[in-house]
């Protein structure tokens, strides 16, 4: 099935586009099977993701739920390199999590990561009317620390051990990124 073009929220490098799964089902679904892909995830080890797992999640998220919306990120010329979610939405706190992840291995560590998440900011902050963003990510993941701050957000916190994954315990980063500083941010570009 051909599904039609869909313009999304564009960046530099990026556009983030509503989920589909005729488009983007099937490289989702490799990806969190590549143990080098989800070393970094909390997912994706134990159990190991079947395809009929993925599928139903997927399914839900493509599906309003009140409170989670999911993007594929795709290059401005159409590939599909990753996702990028935000959950949890409380729009009562006007809060939510987020997170990313570029499983196209070429496109990795090119700042296509930090793009996906200035416009996922921006979607949260002038759509949805978010007033923080928090995210997380393993002590050892040096790039999407590195991502996360390049696109605004600050450490705000640590969970020690919080994470097993490849036979270690790992800290946990806690993140967050203010809507003041995100405006603020907006101006000096």
């Amino acid at each position: 099935m051909n599904t039609p073009y869909v313009r999304g929220w564009e960046g530099d490098l990026v556009r983030l586009v509503p989920i589909s799964v005729e488009r983007h089902y099937d490289n989702c679904f490799r990806w969190f099977n590549d143990p080098e892909i989800t070393r970094w995830l909390a997912v994706g080890q134990y159990p190991p993701v079947t395809e009929m797992l993925e599928r139903e999640w997927f399914e839900a998220r493509a599906k309003d739920n009140g409170r989670d919306v999911v993007f594929a990120i795709e290059t401005l010329e159409g590939e599909h390199i990753g996702q990028t979610g935000i959950h949890g939405v409380d729009l009562v706190a006007r809060i939510a999590n987020t997170g990313s992840l570029i499983g196209s291995r070429e496109h990795q560590g090119k700042g296509y990561g930090r793009d996906a998440a200035r416009i996922r900011s921006r979607y949260c902050f002038e759509v949805i009317g978010l007033r923080t963003l928090l995210s997380s990510t393993m002590a050892s993941n040096i790039r999407s620390y590195k991502m996360l701050t390049g696109a605004g957000y600050e450490e705000c916190g640590r969970i020690p051990e919080r994470f097993y994954k490849n036979g270690r315990f790992e800290d946990e980063i806690l993140l967050c990124l203010r809507r003041e500083r995100w405006e603020a941010m907006q101006r000096e570009s």
